[in-house]
């Protein structure tokens, strides 16, 4: 245990200021998960990460990930997504599958590896960094990939975040619409909120109902996901060829990967559903998640080979430009054809 406090202690340095950073005036859109990622790479560009650190990082860059998104699980109330009723939960998962599929056919066509690709693409359709940590241990993808692929949505859901609150005069749409219009397309919970709130507190809710409803379906995507990978790799083992993400050559086992951290995160989602779990100890729960998710990133980010951003990075971040755009257009109908049903 003792080899692990380094790193351990490292990322949580960088988590805990990445909160404080994320307090500041404009900073609350990137958020606190893109700012301890963002300050791992930086910390790792200027300064040498000591070697008895490695085994910490590891450490938080995996294991940490798993239980802050289980803890995760006590935003999410399963209640509030039946509520919403069946158009918002349709269009949810529409945007979900149209999202994945067409920034996964982007990049791969942009040449972007497909673990890469996938992890963008999930990112695009699900829930930013937190649906790449989700998704990133069923489909094997690497670290750099992971912090590639973070980065990546974080820069283009700031983007997008202004471009949507420069739009909302010229939308035409209530303030409910619109919050639905930015939790059906934007890529983080913070992402949605800040770019909901001109709209006032009808917006804001709308937005976070329909990102939930969102966040709900990353377990199922992540089991299918999951199923993805093994068929991938029995393919690649039945072709002679070296399975992604096995740089040794070693043959990966063919069955599908038990992911028991999701299977944690529905568990605390219906806790909290149930109300078993008080309001308070939720709320602490939640911060919880947030803080081991940050150190996470924080491992990720310390660890991070800037020349392979350079080399996948720009590719992914094209993928995700013409995704998240057409994603946009998709959400614009979406609301134009809820009006007319409504």
């Amino acid at each position: 245990m003792s080899e692990l406090l380094p790193g351990i202690g490292m990322t949580l340095i960088i988590a805990l200021l990445a909160k404080a950073l994320a307090q500041l005036p404009g900073a609350g859109m990137i958020g606190q998960l893109v700012l301890a990622l963002l300050l791992g790479i930086v910390w790792r560009a200027a300064l040498p990460v000591p070697a008895p650190a490695s085994a910490g990082l590891a450490f938080a860059s995996k294991k940490l990930l798993r239980w802050g998104i289980i803890l995760l699980g006590m935003r999410l109330s399963l209640a509030d997504v039946v509520q919403a009723g069946p158009a918002v939960f349709a269009a949810a998962a529409v945007n979900i599958v149209f999202a994945i599929a067409v920034v996964y056919a982007i990049a791969r066509r942009m040449k972007v590896g497909p673990e890469l690709a996938m992890l963008a693409a999930c990112g695009t359709g699900i829930c930013g960094a937190a649906a790449i940590a989700g998704v990133s241990p069923q489909i094997k993808a690497s670290d750099d990939d992971t912090a590639v692929g973070v980065t990546v949505i974080a820069l283009l859901g700031t983007l997008f975040t202004v471009a949507y609150t420069l739009a909302y005069p010229l939308l035409g749409f209530t303030p409910a619409e619109y919050g639905l219009f930015s939790g059906a397309t934007l890529h983080e919970i913070a992402h949605v909120v800040a770019a909901a709130a001109p709209g006032g507190s009808a917006s804001v809710d709308a937005a976070l109902v329909s990102k939930l409803t969102r966040v709900a379906l990353l377990a199922p995507v992540a089991l299918a996901l999951g199923v993805w990978a093994a068929r991938r790799d029995r393919r690649s083992s039945a072709g002679g060829t070296v399975a992604a993400g096995q740089p040794d050559g070693t043959p990966r086992k063919a069955g599908v990967p038990v992911p028991w951290f999701i299977g944690g995160f529905l568990l605390a989602a219906g806790l909290n559903t149930l109300g078993i779990v008080p309001a308070g100890a939720a709320a602490t729960a939640v911060q919880g998640a947030y803080l081991l998710i940050a150190m996470a990133m924080a491992g990720l980010g310390l660890n991070v080979n800037l020349a392979v951003f350079r080399r996948h990075g720009v590719r992914a971040a094209g993928a995700v430009l013409l995704g998240s755009v057409l994603l946009s257009a998709l959400g614009i109908a979406e609301v134009y054809i809820l009006r007319m049903v409504g």
